[in-house]
């Protein structure tokens, strides 16, 4: 019996990456087989996860991409503090991505904001 650890594995090693981002969005798809099996021959499902994006959620793209026109157009800069009133995922990408970036981030959050949001939040500064 072999150990775990020297099963072969079918794909190559991932690179190691120097932060999360080039992940966002970078998602894979998964073909829906079960449930679609009763559609017409040459029919395929896919779904795209992305839940597999680092910040756990669909809004790690939109969130990206805000802050990448910031940068651009120059109104985003470090001494700038990304704002946002949220009580979600795209609170989480925005702290995430302004964490790796170095942005002060500030987010306005309702009262009855779960507590695993709350920590996820702080983890990130």
């Amino acid at each position: 019996m072999r150990a775990p650890h020297d099963l072969k594995t079918e794909r190559p090693l991932a690179p190691v990456l120097e932060d999360v981002l080039p992940l966002v969005g970078n998602t894979p798809l998964i073909r829906i087989r079960r449930i679609t099996a009763n559609l017409p021959k040459g029919v395929s499902v896919y779904a795209k996860a992305e839940f597999a994006n680092p910040g756990g959620s669909i809004k790690d793209r939109p969130a990206l991409r805000m802050i990448q026109k910031g940068e651009e157009s120059g109104e985003l800069a470090r001494d700038k503090i990304i704002l946002d009133a949220t009580s979600g995922n795209t609170g989480i990408a925005l702290a995430m991505i302004g964490a790796i970036k170095g942005y002060r981030v500030e987010l306005a959050m309702p009262s009855n904001v779960s507590d695993e949001r709350k920590v996820i939040l702080k983890a990130y500064g």
